[in-house]
């Protein structure tokens, strides 16, 4: 019989299962431990918990193979997966498998006992796992785990989505994983560029073009949406679309039926459209030059893919990848950054994001002398050098002697440091989704530290 209010824990680090112990018991919540995944199966024959939380990777057993046995025999269990491999493979793997959520280590505590609780209170959806090929995407900050779980999350699902992010991001990569890890997946997926296209030739390219409809058409051209029946459409920078097309899109949303330009014959089709822009749609809304129809239409789920400044943590894995396939490429020997290139990659602002980052290893690949790439050798522009805190200190100090030359109740730094902090601590929890744990990581405290200071100062979050 299972015992409510249960909650049972499979993980063979004894500091991960103590932590989750003593939380959830706090919480009101009863807790069983197994560190191997033969004691957590043998109780199972006797008694179900209300939720189960599991690792991974364990010495003899997977938490896949958990999930797939829960969800054939008991797939009324909520199962919460925990990992410190959090890359996108293993958020959609879990999600396919039937997970209810996906947590990175390492996790906020308070946000771990909340998902836990909420999935002890309720039945999860299930998936359906398949075998759908995942595109390269690499990414381990906070922001990123983000755009993994969103992915997960709509593995089942064909519904629109709206991808935000600025130009290089990858957006495009980002709609090519929803499109893989779909139940679209074995269809096409058709990406078009919208800005690359006057508004005359981009209703040709999206609806397709009879015979004779204009000067030019000279045979019958099948458009991207009948290309893409069955399957994704990716309409990238959908914020340069003329109002005209606008009207013309949201009716094949609405109605999954279009005509081809100089067409008399309705085509229906059934496709799922992916839209990305790198400008604020709803701004474009508010000033007219979008249609507010068309914006909740596309904006059924939105993602927002990351500047590559806000993940500086993944510009050192997502350089050696690069460059290791910009040499495989070229067919050329492999080249490596030194330590000190890294360190001298990340304190660069990159504007152009991922996609500079790319074209800057396919530089190095081709120029660099030697296997090993040192900062020297790295091609950045010379008005986008490293930049440098020179400003804000310079600053800084001028406001310091302005005010030390004045007369003063309480010395300065009394004042100055509780200032700084707050404003420190509130871009930490802004860059990493409001989350305590890394939040306090990135700016060396510990939690305990960081929930005090907040508490103190008054920082309202969320």
């Amino acid at each position: 019989m299972r015992k409510e209010n249960q909650a049972w824990i499979i993980d063979d680090d004894e500091s991960i299962r103590w932590v989750l112990e003593e939380s959830l018991s706090q919480a009101g919540l009863a807790t069983r431990s197994f560190s191997r995944g033969e004691d957590f199966f043998k109780s199972l024959k006797k008694s179900t918990p209300n939720v189960i939380i599991t690792d991974i990777r364990m010495p003899d057993i997977s938490g896949f193979d958990i999930l797939k046995k829960i969800s054939e025999d008991h797939s009324n269990i909520p199962v919460i997966v925990i990992t410190a491999h959090s890359d996108l493979d293993n958020a959609v793997s879990s999600y396919q498998r039937g997970a209810f959520e996906y947590l990175p280590k390492p996790f906020d505590i308070n946000d771990a006992v909340s998902i836990i609780l909420r999935a002890a209170k309720q039945t999860p959806y299930k998936v359906v796992a398949d075998d759908s090929s995942i595109p390269k995407m690499i990414g381990k900050a906070p922001a990123m785990q983000e755009v993994f779980r969103a992915i997960g999350r709509l593995s089942h699902s064909s519904m629109n989505v709206l991808i935000t992010g600025e130009s290089g991001t990858g957006k495009e990569l980002v709609a090519k994983s929803l499109h893989e890890n779909s139940p679209r997946a074995r269809e096409p997926f058709i990406p078009l560029n919208t800005s690359a296209f006057v508004a005359d030739l981009l209703e040709s390219e999206l609806f397709g073009h009879e015979k004779g409809s204009f000067t030019g058409a000279e045979k019958l051209r099948i458009g991207r949406f009948e290309q893409a029946n069955g399957g994704t459409l990716f309409l990238d920078e959908i914020g340069d679309m003329s109002l005209d097309l606008q009207a013309r899109l949201l009716r094949v949303l609405a109605e999954s039926e279009f005509f081809r330009v100089g067409g008399l014959k309705s085509i229906k089709v059934d496709v799922r459209v992916i839209a990305a822009t790198n400008k604020n749609l709803f701004k474009l809304v508010e000033n007219g030059s979008f249609r507010e129809d068309l914006y909740y239409r596309l904006n059924v789920m939105s993602i927002e893919v990351p500047s590559l400044r806000d993940r500086d943590e993944d510009i050192a894995s997502l350089a050696n990848y690069y460059l290791k396939q910009a040499s495989h490429e070229l067919d050329i020997s492999p080249k490596l950054f030194t330590e000190e290139a890294l360190s001298f990659l990340e304190t660069y602002s990159w504007p152009g994001n991922v996609r500079e980052l790319i074209n800057i290893c396919r530089r190095v690949a081709v120029t660099a002398a030697g296997q090993s790439v040192l900062p020297e050798a790295i091609p950045l522009q010379q008005s986008q050098e490293p930049h440098e805190s020179n400003g804000w200190s310079k600053g800084l100090s001028e406001w310091v002697t302005s005010e030390l030359s004045r007369e003063r109740n309480k010395p300065l730094l009394d004042e100055v440091i509780p200032i700084i902090e707050q404003i420190l601590i509130k871009a930490a929890l802004k860059k990493v989704g409001g989350k305590k744990l890394e939040a306090a990581k990135l700016l060396g405290w510990g939690r305990n530290t960081l929930t005090r200071k907040i508490k103190a100062m008054g920082i309202k979050q969320g």
